[in-house]
Formats: structure tokens, C-alpha cells, sequence
């Protein structure tokens, strides 16, 4: 299996500038993207099983894998949900498809939100990781329009190894993200 070109970069391009820019004595401390979470909540699950298939299909479409169903923790009587009902389903990625997802998301969906302006600067952890919301599961290429039952928004979650946003934000800025331009 070829090594993903984003990966190549990082190693080629991104190690050398984060070591130089933040003076790090050794390159295991330059940061990395560790995983990908992408996240869909599907609340109707409690009234639709339905609707539970058709988000499992094309998240497995999106990530290139089968993502796991995640369960209510608890039950919440103003939502009609009780303890261990399906509520979501949840993908993690790591490795070459981790960085496969990144460089597809950067360079073919994000471009495909309408009225695009950049992603925000601001959604960091505190703790280097971002979040990403997108609102239309359809933006990803692989999904068919013809055959999605109703539009749904899905959460992506970027996890770093680096200990501040600053590490975290300038990381992903190099391997690409689109950030907003400050106003």
C-alpha cells in the first residue's frame, strides 16, 4: 500500500519547520495528528431504526470503515430516550486512513461547503485537538445524493500530540487545513 501523500508531507515538510519554529529538542516531540474522530448524532434513532442503517452506510462510505453505535448513558424523559438506546454512531481512524480522511476532508469537501470562508481559528481544546462541524453529510464525494434520505450534520474531531493550541493550530495549518483569515 502506497504511503499517503499527506503523510509524506508531514514527514518531509512539516517536522523540519515545527522543530525549527518551536526549538524542540528531539523530533518525537514535534506533534502529530494521532486520530480522527468523526462523529454523527442520530436522535430520531429512538423512533426510526431506519434512519440508524442509513447514517451507518454512508459513514462507512465517508471513513472507509464500519463505525461503531454509540448508546444513550442515561435516560432523558423530555427526549424520549432511556438508558442504552442507539443515539449516534462514531468512527475513529488511525494510521494511513486517518490521513487519507484528512487530506480528502482538506482538499475535496471542505471546498465543497457552501459560501466556504475558512474553518474557525478558535475551536481548539486548550489542549491542541479541533473540532470540526459540517453541516451536510453530502459535501464528502462519496456520498450519493440520489440515494440520502435526509440531510445530517456529522462532527469531526482532530486529535494532536501537542500540549498547546498554538502547537496544534500551526500543525494542522501547515499539513493544510483551511483556517479563516483573521478580520
Amino acid at each position: 500500500m502506497d504511503v499517503p501523500r499527506i503523510k509524506t508531507k508531514y514527514r518531509e515538510e512539516v517536522v523540519p519547520k515545527l522543530l525549527e519554529e518551536f526549538s524542540y529538542g528531539s523530533v518525537m516531540q514535534v506533534p502529530r495528528l494521532s486520530k480522527i474522530v468523526v462523529n454523527v448524532g442520530v436522535g430520531e434513532a429512538v423512533g426510526n431504526a431506519r434512519a440508524l442503517d442509513a447514517v451507518v452506510e454512508e459513514l462507512t462510505a465517508i471513513t472507509g470503515q464500519k463505525p461503531i453505535i454509540t448508546r444513550a448513558k442515561q435516560s432523558i424523559a423530555n427526549f424520549k430516550i432511556r438508558e442504552g438506546n442507539a443515539i449516534g454512531v462514531a468512527a475513529t481512524l488511525r494510521g494511513n486512513r486517518m490521513w487519507e480522511f484528512f487530506d480528502r476532508t482538506v482538499n475535496a469537501s471542505l471546498p465543497r461547503v457552501r459560501d466556504f470562508q475558512g474553518v474557525s481559528r478558535t475551536a481548539f481544546d486548550g489542549r491542541g485537538n479541533f473540532s470540526l462541524g459540517i453541516r451536510e453529510q453530502i459535501v464528502f464525494p462519496e456520498i450519493d445524493f440520489s440515494l440520502v434520505d435526509r440531510i445530517r450534520s456529522l462532527q469531526v474531531s482532530f486529535v494532536t500530540t501537542a500540549r498547546s493550541d498554538e502547537e496544534g493550530r500551526r500543525l494542522l495549518d501547515l499539513l493544510g487545513m483551511p483556517f479563516a483569515r483573521i478580520a
